[in-house]
């Protein structure tokens, strides 16, 4: 019973992690390029300002991954937790683009080391009979995080100021990562102190199809939140609409997200294979993003993003599952590493790529569209079911 609770609080707290840090990332998404112009900086640096913690948050999450499988994730968990706090308190400093570039490079590398590590602490410590009900309930609190984060922000810095946004966050942060010392520290798992695994090259990752498709479904999901993020609010001023209606379409893509998340439905993400429910909810964020391209009115925008958060709501407790059952606990933080930073990779990459190939709201979502229903149709080709990584 004493077990029982320990354990059940250690996840408790593994959720408050996960929140936080999500909505570290979501905070930054209203602010960061107002901020950045407010500062002086071009079109160039003030885009290259919003996208750098990305680009660094893709080496953070890689060399998370492999200090978690050779140190374990306690320790990794607790050095991201202080160092993000305190990376944050640099904003307070910044007084130049390039100072800015600088410290958004150290915020995006050391925010890398958190998500990792509480992931794989989360999938060691889940019954592999529960692991798409965990995923989901994880997924939850991404998706509240994706809620709560832009509106917390936009709001204050109205308000206040940047810096003082991001003090909040980091005032957070260091409570998290004083706490997760004495809360995580009984629980480690055993695995921890015993001898480094063996050297496992990068190509076994990408040789087993498991683990490929869970990077994959991470890119792609994340890609469609770029176009999301970039085209939304252009599609919805060229109909005619305020800016307010683009909030409200987020949020209800989040809120339906967050019920597929947390309604008893969730038992379906133990129950059905993953694949198959990794490529309907890919499928539906497809067909959402083709009615997005062809919607004339505020109510099939509405229908659009229902359909939408449906899909991400599947589809982010699959791919977790897919890694977990394609992984061993030695090598699951590296795993996770390269995971995540596919999804940083996503999202650089599906707000940019349009832009690149200057593609307009209609053109741009049946693209995508049509790119994430040919990923929904490729997660289905029969293959011999891989070894674990």
């Amino acid at each position: 019973m004493m077990f029982y609770f320990i354990g059940g609080t250690m996840k408790k707290f593994i959720y408050a992690i996960i929140f936080f840090s999500f909505f570290d990332l979501f905070t930054q998404l209203p602010v960061m390029s107002t901020y950045a112009e407010s500062l002086g900086a071009s079109a160039f640096l003030t885009g290259l300002a919003v996208g750098m913690y990305s680009l660094s948050n893709t080496f953070g999450n890689i060399i998370s991954g492999f200090l978690t499988d050779r140190k374990g994730p306690f320790i990794i968990l607790i050095i991201g937790l202080l160092t993000t706090g305190l990376s944050l308190t640099f904003y307070n400093l910044v007084e130049e683009p390039i100072a800015l570039l600088i410290v958004r490079f150290i915020h995006g590398l050391v925010a890398g080391f958190i998500v990792p590590a509480a992931f794989t602490f989360l999938a060691n410590a889940t019954e592999q009979e529960k692991r798409g009900k965990g995923s989901a309930i994880s997924g939850a609190f991404v998706g509240i995080a994706a809620i709560i984060g832009p509106a917390f922000s936009g709001i204050l810095a109205s308000r206040t100021s940047v810096p003082f946004v991001f003090n909040i966050t980091a005032s957070f942060m260091l409570l998290l990562g004083i706490l997760a010392f004495f809360i995580l520290k009984a629980n480690q798992v055993k695995k921890e102190k015993a001898k480094p695994s063996n050297y496992i090259p990068i190509s076994v990752f990408f040789n087993n199809t498991g683990t490929l498709k869970a990077f994959l479904g991470a890119f792609f999901l994340m890609f469609s939140q770029g176009v999301i993020a970039y085209l939304l609010p252009l599609k919805v001023y060229s109909l005619g609409f305020d800016s307010r209606l683009s909030g409200t379409l987020m949020s209800t893509f989040g809120i339906i997200a967050v019920l597929v998340f947390l309604l008893p439905t969730n038992r379906i993400f133990d129950k059905v294979n993953p694949l198959k429910t990794l490529s309907f909810g890919i499928g539906l964020m497809g067909i959402s993003q083709l009615l997005i391209s062809q919607a004339n009115s505020s109510s099939l925008l509405y229908t659009a993003m229902a359909c939408y958060g449906i899909g991400f709501g599947f589809l982010f407790p699959s791919v977790n599952s897919l890694l977990i059952d394609s992984t061993t606990a030695e090598v699951r933080g590296k795993a996770y590493g390269y995971f995540y930073a596919f999804f940083s990779l996503g999202v650089v990459i599906g707000s940019s790529l349009l832009g690149w190939l200057s593609l307009g709201t209609v053109s741009g979502f049946a693209f995508t569209g049509f790119v994430l229903l040919l990923f929904a149709g490729a997660i289905l080709i029969p293959h011999k079911r891989p070894s674990h990584a």
